[in-house]
């Protein structure tokens, strides 16, 4: 097992947890503001937060900012941060317009269907994913019916379910997107470049469609802040780390983990149930980060 492979992998796990954890955030915070409100808020926190990251790391002398100046290779980074920006400004702000309609738990599980849209739309791109990763993904297909579909006497998804597959399909031009440009850029810089179009965008649009109050924002401020600092400032950072020289399907398995704390975290903090067949469907998602992970045997040639 490459240790550089594991380490990244387990970078990418952490922003999952932090990121189904925060759907119980998202839920709550849909009670006081709309979603370009909410989406505007915490990413404009996120870029506070990264902004004074970035400050700190510079002054302990952990970057080489000083040598290249302290914007690293400029052209990239701004057709990156718009890139990756557009995509995941489109994503979230489907997600958070269906998480109001669905329970944290649906909303995690129906944005985790990346993982089987990435390695699809890498064919493509030229990506060829072995064997081994493509039962993985039919295994995180049954998980997810489970988790979502089973038991329903119809497979017709509701409006808000509809935003959140829409979510998925922008969820996956993000995750390639980064995957293209992160090997190219300083991580957290790029996730400051990307947050600050989602926070232009957001806010553009809220004043647009939304009218918010001083009373909404305070009784969604905990929300915000947990979004904006926790999912937004430090798991979108993971992401962008993690996924230097990780292949993409790995890391979208990885990542679809968020759904199975989406559900726990539901169940526990908000009392939402899971049945036995959305238990099996996280089990199912678990297994399938796991084999992602172990090494193939390599047949001896006779």
């Amino acid at each position: 097992m490459d240790k550089k492979q594991m380490c990244n992998t387990l970078l990418l796990v952490g922003a999952a947890f932090i990121w189904g954890t925060a759907f119980v955030a998202q839920s709550v915070g849909s009670g006081y503001v709309g979603p370009y409100t909410f989406l505007a808020s915490r990413s404009w926190l996120a870029c506070v937060f990264l902004l004074g990251l970035m400050a700190v790391l510079r002054k302990m002398g952990k970057t080489n900012s000083a040598a290249q100046g302290f914007w690293q290779n400029k052209p990239v980074l701004l057709k990156g941060g718009i890139c990756c920006g557009v995509a995941l400004f489109a994503a979230s702000a489907a997600q958070q317009m269906g998480i109001g309609t669905t329970s944290t738990a649906k909303a995690g599980f129906m944005t985790a269907l990346y993982v089987v849209l990435v390695p699809v739309a890498g064919i493509f791109l030229g990506s060829r994913p072995g064997v081994k990763l493509w039962c993985c993904v039919a295994a995180s297909v049954v998980g997810l019916y489970l988790l979502c579909l089973a038991g329903r006497d119809t497979l017709s998804l509701t409006g808000g379910e509809w935003q959140l597959l829409l979510c998925a399909f922008l969820f996956t031009a993000q995750i390639l997107l980064v995957n293209h440009f992160s090997p190219k850029l300083d991580g957290i810089q790029m996730s400051f470049a990307q947050f600050f179009v989602v926070a232009v965008l957001s806010t553009v649009f809220m004043f647009v469609f939304e009218t918010p109050t001083l009373a909404q924002l305070r009784g969604a401020a905990v929300s915000i802040a947990y979004c904006g600092i926790m999912s937004s400032g430090v798991a979108y950072t993971l992401q962008i780390v993690g996924q230097k020289a990780l292949d993409p399907t790995i890391a979208s398995l990885a990542m679809c983990l968020e759904s199975v704390f989406s559900a726990l975290a539901g169940w526990l903090i908000l009392g939402e149930t899971l049945s036995a067949a959305e238990l099996c469907g996280c089990g199912l998602m678990f297994a399938a980060i796991v084999a992602s992970q172990l090494p193939e045997k390599k047949r001896d040639r006779t």
